[in-house]
């Protein structure tokens, strides 16, 4: 039952590396707000010309469908028109920003640093300056952007840690973090940027120094605790990090997200005992989302694979295991399958399907059961169910088909598999199967000439070695 203990704090804490570095991966633009659009650009521009007004809107309609070129040319003739330092500056603005989706960043530079020489430090633009060049991994020369942006939202503080870290300022990084904790309190993603400093710059020793001392500040801090477990097993000094969490527990007896360590460390102690009352204590938490019981309900079918003494004991802690899905019996109907206890999964898949009708894996393991025990009529009304949600499933049709041909309903089995051979791609043995089906619903129904159309071409086809 040894398992990794950082895999429990990838669950437990949602989130390892900072916000903005993992934001990189999926969206480069690190802004709080979306500036590609400009609601009312001529509000603040006083009198303008035809040409201008006619040119300036021409430019944010081509970009708006993506055509950045014609927006370029249309924002030129702009430019020629405006009469004003201020209507240019909003002209090399939107400039700036089509050139960014053209990934002409020298040009987008240029632009943006003549709307900041013009008019000063304007948000927008600062922003719209620190995309640029996040999106580049200009890391460097962001961090001045950010330090004037944090002057208008200090939000921003956090990027500039981020940045800091990026850059590898990492005694400035860990200044910032410790500046914004006192000022905001701590964060689950200050702790692991800080966490990931000390990584880097091989500090655990220090990392752990700096948890020891803010819990000796404050003995309650459940957060500062749970870093401190983190760190020790990250060292693997389990028994430091399972002392830690027995302490978290006496200094703050109601704390349920300890449990999340401590019925590891339980387990793997040989208590079962304590193991158990533990992840009554984590199913039983308002605290702790529904991803995590299960990943905890699994390790409990994994002890109990192992220890089948406690199966009574994984009985009643699902009947107490409130969840709004059927994840739980799923895992449950698995568990008696993997022991070929066949009546047994069945009952816990038919109660997760109801409350989960739309996982196919969950539906699919019920119905093949239900056919398994001859339950034609369920079968039948649940494939049915099922196509409603996932109508181009052939699976479903064929199981749906075989339901029917239990209940000699041929008509409706031949409708079910005909349909379903339209959604079949490729997939010789399944095909074989519907044709098989097909030649027993025409054969029940007295048509041995085309039962047996069909059991040739069952015969006839190819299957994969």
């Amino acid at each position: 039952m040894k398992q990794s203990f950082l895999y429990t704090f990838i669950f437990l804490f949602g989130i390892i590396v900072p916000q903005h570095i993992y934001a990189q991966e999926i969206n480069p633009s690190p802004s709080k707000d979306n500036n590609d659009t400009v609601e009312n650009p001529m509000d603040e521009l006083g009198n303008v010309s035809d040409a201008f007004q006619e040119n300036f809107f021409e430019g944010l309609k081509q970009k708006a469908i993506e055509n950045y070129e014609l927006a370029l040319s249309a924002l030129n003739k702009a430019e020629k028109a405006a009469n004003t330092e201020e209507n240019k500056a909003v002209v090399y603005f939107e400039m700036g920003k089509n050139h960014v989706f053209l990934k002409e960043y020298d040009l987008a530079e240029i632009n943006f640093n003549k709307v900041l020489k013009s008019q000063g430090d304007k948000l927008d633009v600062l922003e719209q300056f620190y995309d640029l060049y996040y999106q580049q991994k200009e890391y460097e020369k962001s961090i001045p952007l950010v330090k004037k942006l944090v002057e208008f939202d200090e939000d921003y503080k956090e990027d500039l840690a981020n940045l800091y870290t990026l850059t590898k300022k990492y005694d400035e990084a860990l200044k910032q973090l410790d500046d914004l904790d006192e000022t905001w309190g701590e964060s689950d993603i200050r702790n692991a940027l800080r966490a990931q400093i000390y990584r880097a710059t091989g500090n655990t020793e220090g990392a752990i120094e700096n948890l020891e001392g803010k819990i000796d500040k404050n003995p309650k801090s459940e957060r500062e605790y749970l870093n401190l477990i983190y760190l020790y097993s990250e060292q693997g000094n389990t028994e430091k990090a399972f002392e830690t969490a027995k302490n978290l527990l006496k200094n703050n007896p109601k704390s349920e997200i300890v449990h999340l360590a401590l019925y590891k460390f339980y387990l793997d102690d040989g208590n079962a005992t304590e193991a158990i009352n533990s992840m009554k204590t984590v199913f039983a938490s308002e605290d702790i989302d529904k991803e995590t019981k299960y990943k905890v309900l699994a390790d409990f079918i994994q002890f109990v694979n192992s220890n089948p003494d406690y199966e009574a004991e994984l009985t009643r802690v699902v009947e107490q295991f409130s969840v709004e899905n059927g994840r739980v019996y799923e895992k449950i109907g698995d568990y008696y399958a993997a022991k070929n206890r066949k009546e047994d999964a069945l009952k816990a898949y038919e109660k997760g399907i109801v409350i989960n009708p739309d996982n196919f894996n969950l539906l699919k393991n019920t119905i093949l059961l239900q056919i398994d025990f001859q339950k034609y009529e369920a079968a039948a009304k649940l494939s049915s169910e099922g196509l409603e949600i996932f109508p181009a499933q052939p699976l479903l049709y064929l199981l749906n088909g075989v339901a029917n041909n239990g209940l000699n309903l041929s008509d409706n089995a031949i409708e079910s598999l005909e349909m379903g051979l339209d959604f079949l791609m490729e997939d010789p043995k399944m095909e074989h199967d519907f044709y098989n089906q097909l030649s027993l619903a025409y054969s029940q129904k007295g048509d041995a000439k085309k039962a047996k159309t069909y059991s040739d071409k069952a015969a006839n086809l190819k299957m994969p070695n």
